[in-house]
């Protein structure tokens, strides 16, 4: 396989000669695949020849190193935008629709030059948005975004545990860890949780142990 460059990308996708001069506007979500909270997505045009050693896929990088170059993009970045898209809003439209409206609402919100995103997409902005597969780890801008983006989520759970500590987000950030999965099936689903993942509870039951029960009677939680 080739070397990724990110000059002959811009050049290639966005077709234009003087690369360095581009604005690109890299777009990155978290929280997709959680089982409670919000989606969040960040948006980052980085100045020219922007460079961090911890520049990279968020998930590759500790708390503290992400926290490091979150603080260092929002100092410097041409541009950096954060959108969420609440639980609420994604029970009643759904995980697919809010997947693709973040970045619609980022794209009509950062003024750049071309946009990108990580993932295998079609999104229908305001802007052409090229979606690369692996672009997290390929393309800079979007690195910085799913950081950025990252920190921002998990700081959100972290907020959201002191008003639900059962469910433990302040460790997990609301995705399915064993211990979120078993609070669930003892207390019940929580306002902040999505139906998508809700609704097969009967199948979450599955994988838990065989001491753990579901209370078929269990009420939403206020």
């Amino acid at each position: 396989m080739a070397r990724f460059r990110l000059g002959a990308y811009i050049t290639a996708t966005f077709g234009v000669a003087e690369w360095r001069r581009f604005r690109l506007c890299g777009m990155d979500e978290v929280g997709r695949g959680a089982f409670a909270g919000p989606l969040v997505a960040a948006a980052v045009v980085l100045p020219p020849g922007f460079r961090h050693p911890w520049l990279r896929d968020s998930k590759k990088l500790t708390a503290h190193q992400r926290e490091v170059v979150a603080a260092e993009v929002h100092r410097r970045a041409v541009a950096c935008a954060i959108t969420e898209i609440p639980t609420a809003e994604i029970n009643r439209r759904g995980l697919g629709w809010a997947n693709l409206e973040v970045f619609r609402r980022l794209t009509a919100e950062v003024e750049a030059d071309g946009y990108c995103c990580d993932g295998r997409l079609r999104i229908d902005a305001v802007h052409t948005v090229h979606c690369l597969v692996r672009g997290d780890d390929l393309v800079p801008a979007i690195s910085a975004a799913s950081i950025v983006a990252k920190v921002h989520r998990d700081a959100l759970m972290r907020r959201l545990d002191l008003e639900a500590p059962v469910y433990g987000w302040a460790s997990n950030k609301g995705y399915g860890a064993p211990e979120h999965r078993a609070a669930i099936l003892a207390h019940g689903p929580h306002p902040e949780h999505r139906h998508v993942f809700i609704d097969h509870l009967f199948q979450l039951k599955l994988e838990m142990p065989a001491s753990l029960t579901l209370d078929a009677s269990v009420e939403l939680i206020g």
